[in-house]
Order: structure tokens, then C-alpha cells, then sequence
């Protein structure tokens, strides 16, 4: 019996939020949300609910995170030297999940992901699609999925500019979305303030 293909998500949870809190103090993904559950939980359930197998990269001082997740059923791994850049965290996670047949890699720090979106992501990956990422409005978000032939280009990335190397210099299989959440993070909070006002409104 041939066993099926494995599929990941990762969730990328390990930066320091500096914008958010320039002492790190508090940090943005354990912000609550208007529901109760926070930024970070909001994100993974986003992922959660399409992909089959969800990784988080997180910091080794963040227990708290790491326990928001666990109880997801979210598999956990800490990478020691995000602070050196997010390729770091990323390479950390895809080094774990080698033997998959593809990755949605999605941001801790963007809550307002539609499912649909993922599914859509996740959807074209199963069909033979080598990268993938959604467009809202003429413009590209995340988060961008890829099929496991371009983990030696992933696994060679540096620094903290991420995958977008990869996706300007390969075809790239854009999927129009109506989700304006591809484009918006808790990075400041200003941004989380907005994040709670939209919400009132759609709750009122």
C-alpha cells in the first residue's frame, strides 16, 4: 500500500516583534484578540483547519507560545538562532519536515488569513503547481506555498528578506483571493488597534 504524500504547514513564530515593542517586553503574538484567543492561536488555526501536518518554529524562551500551540496539537520546534533572521527559523522548520511533499508557510503574526485562502494555496500545490502564493488586489501577500523540488533553493536562503528571491526568479503560480488579510500583520500597535476595531464593527 503506497503511502500517501505529506503535506506541511509552517508557522513561523520565532522574531522578536521589535516594532511592536522596541524592549521586548510584550510580545505582539500573545496579544489577545476580541475573541480571547491570541494572534499567534488565531494564525494557527487559520493553517490548522487545511493543512494536515502544522510545524511551529518559536524562540527557546517563548514556553508560553509553545504551550499555546501543543494544545492545538501543533508540533513545536525551537530554533536558537532566529534572532540571526527569519531564513533561520524557516530553514529550522524545513530541515525538520524534510520528507514532505510541500509547505504552506504562513506568518504567526498575520491572524486574519481566510481559510478559503489556504485551501486554495494547499489545492494548487496538490495539482502540480512548484510555488504558489495569493494576490488581493493586484498585489501579492502570503502565505506562499511551495513543492518540496525547491527545498535546495530554500535551504540556501540568508538573513531576513525571507523566500521572495525564490519567488521573483521561478514561475510562480499566482491565485487571485478575496481576502484582504494576505496583507495585513500585527507588526505595530497601531496594527493590532485597527485589528481589534475592525472587529468590533463586524460584531456590532
Amino acid at each position: 500500500m503506497t503511502t500517501p504524500p505529506r503535506w506541511t504547514g509552517i508557522l513561523l513564530a520565532a522574531g522578536r516583534g521589535r516594532r511592536f515593542d522596541a524592549s521586548g517586553q510584550q510580545d505582539k503574538l500573545l496579544q489577545i484578540l476580541a475573541d480571547g484567543k491570541s494572534v499567534a492561536q488565531h494564525s494557527a488555526q487559520n493553517l490548522l483547519a487545511v493543512m494536515p501536518h502544522v510545524v511551529a518554529v518559536l524562540r527557546p524562551d517563548n514556553s508560553e507560545l509553545a504551550d499555546q500551540f501543543l494544545a492545538m496539537g501543533i508540533e513545536c520546534v525551537v530554533c536558537h538562532d532566529a534572532d540571526a533572521g527569519m531564513a533561520n527559523s524557516l530553514k529550522h522548520a524545513l530541515r525538520a519536515t524534510a520528507d514532505s511533499a510541500g509547505w504552506v508557510i504562513a506568518l504567526a503574526d498575520m491572524p486574519s488569513i481566510k481559510t478559503s485562502t489556504m485551501s486554495l494555496l494547499f489545492e494548487a500545490l496538490q495539482a502540480g503547481a512548484g510555488i504558489v502564493a495569493p494576490v488581493y488586489q493586484g498585489r501579492r501577500g502570503n502565505p506562499v506555498g511551495f513543492a518540496n523540488q525547491y527545498l535546495p533553493q530554500l535551504l540556501d536562503l540568508q538573513g531576513d528578506v525571507g523566500a521572495r528571491s525564490i519567488l521573483q526568479s521561478n514561475p510562480l503560480t499566482q491565485i487571485e483571493v478575496d481576502d484582504p488579510g494576505i496583507h495585513e500583520d500585527i507588526d505595530t500597535r497601531d496594527a493590532l488597534l485597527s485589528h481589534l476595531d475592525q472587529a468590533g464593527k463586524v460584531n456590532a
